[in-house]
C-alpha cells in the first residue's frame, strides 16, 4: 500500500513561547513520510529563528517568511505549496500526540473516500492539562447537518483529503475573516464523508493571545453570519438576518429577534426526516448555547433574564445560573456577585478535573 505524503501547513504569527514545542511534536511523529511547510506571517519576536534552528536539524521544513498578509492568506498560501495528498492543519501554539498523523493516516487508508478527518482535544492551561472525553453528537452522519451551525472540528487537529477535495473547494474564503475555518468545513462537509476520531490527538492550548481570546467578537460576527447563510439557504427558520443583528449590538430588539429565529428554527427542524432530524436538533442546541455565552458576556443580567425567557430556555441552563439571572432581573448587582462566584467555581473545578502537563505531554528538547 502506497504511504501517502502529508503536509503539515504551519502557519507562524509571534509565536515564540509556543513554538518549539509545536514544531517538536510533529518532528517526533511515528508517521515519518512527512513536510512541514512553516509560513512565518511577519514576525516580531524570535519565530523564525526558532524555525530556522530546526529546519537546520530536519530538513523536512520548509520555511517561508515575509511581510505580515494575515492568517487566511497565510492558510492558502501553504495549501499552494503543499505537496502531499493529505494537508494536515498545525497551529503554532499546539501540541500533536506522537501517533496523531498515523491515526489519521490509517483512517484515510481504510476510507479513501474521506474528505476530512478531525479529532478530539486535550485542553492545555498553563502546566495543567483537561483531558478530553468523547462526544456522543459526532456521528458521522450529523456531521453535515451540525457543520451548519459550528465548527465541527478544531482547525489543528484536521487534515484534508486532496484526492477526494476538489481544488477550487480546497481554499480559505477571506470574506470570512476569523471563522474562515467554520466556512471551509461546512462547504466541504456538504458534499463529502467527514469524519471525528473521538479521542484527543493534540493538546490544544488556552492562552491570552490566541485568535479566539483577542478577535472573538469579530469571529462571533462571522460566525453568526454563516449560520445566517446556512438556515437561509435551507429554508429552515423565518428571520436570519436576525443572527446578524445581534452580532452587531445585543439590546432588547435584537434579543427578541433572534430569540423569535430561535424558536422558528426549532419548529423547522421537528419538520424534517427522522434520519435527518437528530444532527439538527442537535445542531440548533449548539447554536442556542453560543447565543447564550455572546449575550451572557454583555455582563447586563437583565438581558440574559430576558433571553432566556423569550427562547424559554431557563431550564437548559445550570441552576446556579438560573439562581443568578432570577434575582438580577431586579437587582443587577446581586446576580452579577452570583454569576462572579459561579466563574469561581467553574474555574476550582476545573483545576480538579486537570492533570500536570508533564504527566501527559512529551519532553521538549531543543529550545
Amino acid at each position: 500500500m502506497t504511504v501517502p505524503l502529508v503536509s503539515v501547513l504551519l502557519p507562524v504569527y509571534n509565536a515564540e513561547p509556543y513554538l518549539a514545542a509545536a514544531l517538536e511534536s510533529i518532528l517526533k511523529q511515528d508517521y515519518r513520510r512527512l513536510e512541514i511547510i512553516a509560513i512565518d506571517d511577519g514576525s516580531r519576536d524570535r519565530s523564525l529563528e526558532i524555525m530556522r534552528r530546526y529546519q537546520q536539524a530536519d530538513d523536512r521544513i520548509t520555511i517561508v517568511s515575509r511581510e505580515n498578509r494575515g492568517l487566511i492568506a497565510t492558510l492558502n498560501e501553504g495549501l499552494t505549496l503543499a505537496k502531499g495528498d493529505l494537508i494536515a492543519r498545525m497551529d503554532a501554539d499546539d501540541i500533536s500526540y506522537p501517533s496523531r498523523l498515523s491515526r489519521q493516516v490509517s483512517l484515510f487508508q481504510r476510507q479513501p473516500e474521506l474528505a476530512l478527518c478531525g479529532s478530539g482535544i486535550d485542553t492545555l492551561l498553563g502546566d495543567r492539562i483537561i483531558r478530553g472525553t468523547p462526544n456522543p453528537i459526532y456521528q458521522p452522519a450529523s456531521l453535515r447537518a451540525l457543520s451548519k451551525f459550528f465548527t465541527i472540528f478544531i482547525h489543528s487537529t484536521v487534515v484534508f483529503n486532496r484526492r477526494v477535495i476538489p481544488q477550487d473547494m480546497l481554499t480559505y474564503d477571506a470574506h470570512y475573516v476569523h471563522a474562515e475555518d467554520f466556512d471551509l468545513f461546512r462547504r466541504v462537509a456538504e458534499r463529502f464523508p467527514a469524519v471525528m476520531i473521538d479521542e484527543a490527538l493534540i493538546a490544544y492550548r488556552i492562552h491570552g493571545n490566541s485568535v479566539t481570546n483577542t478577535h472573538k467578537r469579530q469571529m462571533r460576527r462571522t460566525h453568526l453570519r454563516i449560520v445566517a447563510e446556512n438556515l437561509e439557504r435551507e429554508e429552515l427558520c423565518d428571520g436570519p438576518s436576525a443572527l446578524n443583528d445581534i452580532g452587531l449590538a445585543v439590546t432588547s430588539e435584537t434579543i427578541g429577534r433572534a430569540a423569535a429565529c430561535i424558536l422558528s428554527l426549532e419548529a423547522g427542524v421537528s419538520a424534517l426526516p427522522a434520519e435527518t432530524r437528530a444532527g439538527y436538533e442537535e445542531g440548533a442546541l449548539n447554536f442556542f448555547y453560543f447565543l447564550y455565552q455572546l449575550v451572557s458576556d454583555e455582563r447586563r443580567p437583565e438581558l440574559t433574564h430576558e433571553f432566556l425567557t423569550q427562547t424559554r430556555k431557563w431550564g437548559l441552563i445550570r441552576r446556579r445560573e438560573r439562581y443568578g439571572l432570577i434575582a438580577g432581573a431586579r437587582v443587577p448587582w446581586c446576580s452579577r456577585m452570583t454569576l462572579a462566584a459561579s466563574s469561581r467555581l467553574d474555574a476550582v473545578s476545573r483545576y480538579l478535573q486537570s492533570v500536570p502537563a508533564t504527566s501527559v505531554l512529551p519532553q521538549q528538547g531543543m529550545r
